[in-house]
């Protein structure tokens, strides 16, 4: 017989991200995180000041998530309410040196990231006489390693913490599952405190699905999926060249393995926000570029394997999130627990098939409304409509 070929496991994920993802700016002061936060959620809320902890608690507003799906069946339905996706984003206090044993705002900040399913770790490529750099000058590379350095810390506490909850239990002995299970997952814990100690975040790691839930369990700083936004001057980000750039992928590369680096540029991106769609049309079309919104909010989608399943009628048109992986009922349960509870079916359409057909109706005559069962795994762009006992639907 010939050999069974060999099935690479998929890597199990951290965290529970769903239809309310919420996602942390981070970074050192001064370094564009509130001007960025404004620019993206096209809010007045945030405080771009030029001195370090102007954000002293953390801002929260809800950004859109584009959708050229979502406005396609908009069209098709015009139903009396639209309900886009969107992503919750959280302008956190800056970072100082020391945070990790209480500098600055310090706990305040960790304890903000803690809440959040991703972070936005906004990081500075300008010069700019006028806007004070807290570590008195433009050095990206140190930026980054003091950010690592602070988070780790914070983790290997937290971590130390949850390990001697764990011997105190697994100290008892005998052969009882709480037992067992508590030397296991202090065994997990010395792993994370010494990939922690070795500079390395443990949402790069590869984790089995019995230890992502202790991990989940300890809401880890840097269990959090993480990209990069590198804040170019608008010359360098429309000529996509700075003289950072390079180094920042090799120290990524080297302690946050995986992760995705999107450069920017905060100061286009403010000019953008004050304009109107058309102009800023006209103004991107004039300087040869686009604008790296869009691409910041569904990267990090992308990045944490989120898809969008729909409801369409004429009442609504709703786009909502799952992960990729998730199952009919679950599904259902992200609209209402009681759908998930006494689920029966799920009607499937396509979204191909509504953009072909245009018709619900139309649809189901040419035989494209599949039944589902619980065992559907959703796709990317389903249609669906839930039916559920007790007349639930």
């Amino acid at each position: 017989m010939p050999p069974k070929k060999k099935v690479e496991e998929k890597k199990v994920l951290l965290g529970r991200p769903g239809n309310n993802l919420k996602a942390g700016i981070v970074g050192l002061a001064n370094v564009g995180k509130s001007t960025f936060f404004q620019a993206i959620t096209k809010s007045p809320l945030g405080n771009p000041a030029n001195y370090p902890f102007a954000t002293i608690d953390p801002e929260e507003a809800r950004v859109i998530v584009p959708s050229p799906r979502f406005d396609a069946l908009a069209e098709i339905y015009k139903p009396a309410s639209l309900v886009p996706a969107h992503l919750t984003v959280y302008d956190i206090a800056g970072l100082t040196k020391g945070a990790s044993a209480g500098e600055g705002l310090g706990n305040a900040f960790l304890s903000h990231i803690r809440s959040v399913d991703s972070i936005y770790q906004v990081v500075r490529c300008f010069d700019d006489a006028e806007i004070i750099h807290i570590e008195g000058d433009v050095d990206p590379i140190r930026d980054l390693q003091i950010i690592n350095e602070e988070l780790r810390l914070k983790d290997i506490e937290f971590s130390q913490k949850a390990l001697e909850n764990a011997e105190k239990i697994a100290r008892r002995g005998g052969q009882s599952l709480e037992v067992k299970q508590k030397k296991e997952e202090a065994a997990l814990i010395e792993r994370i405190i010494k990939l922690l100690e070795d500079g390395q975040r443990v949402a790069n790691q590869s984790w089995a699905p019995k230890e992502v839930e202790v991990i989940n369990s300890m809401f880890l700083l840097t269990a959090k999926p993480c990209i990069y936004l590198i804040n170019l001057s608008e010359r360098d980000y429309i000529r996509k060249k700075n003289k950072h750039l390079l180094k920042i992928k090799e120290w990524v590369d080297k302690y946050s393995p995986g992760d995705i680096i999107i450069p920017f540029s905060v100061c286009l991106e403010e000019r953008l926000a004050t304009m109107s769609p058309e102009e800023q049309e006209e103004e991107l079309k004039n300087i040869g570029t686009q604008s790296a919104l869009p691409k910041i909010i569904t990267t990090m989608r992308k990045k944490l394997e989120l898809i969008s399943f729909f409801t369409c009628g004429p009442d609504e048109v709703r786009e909502w999130t799952v992960r990729e992986g998730t199952k009919a009922p679950q599904a259902a349960g992200v609209i209402h627990n009681d759908l998930m509870n006494t689920f029966i079916l799920a009607q499937v359409m396509k979204y191909p098939d509504v953009i072909e057909y245009k018709d619900d109706n139309a649809i189901k005559s040419a035989g494209k409304l599949q039944q589902k069962g619980k065992d559907y795994v959703v796709e990317d762009g389903d249609i669906i409509y839930f039916r559920a006992a007790a007349g639930k639907n």
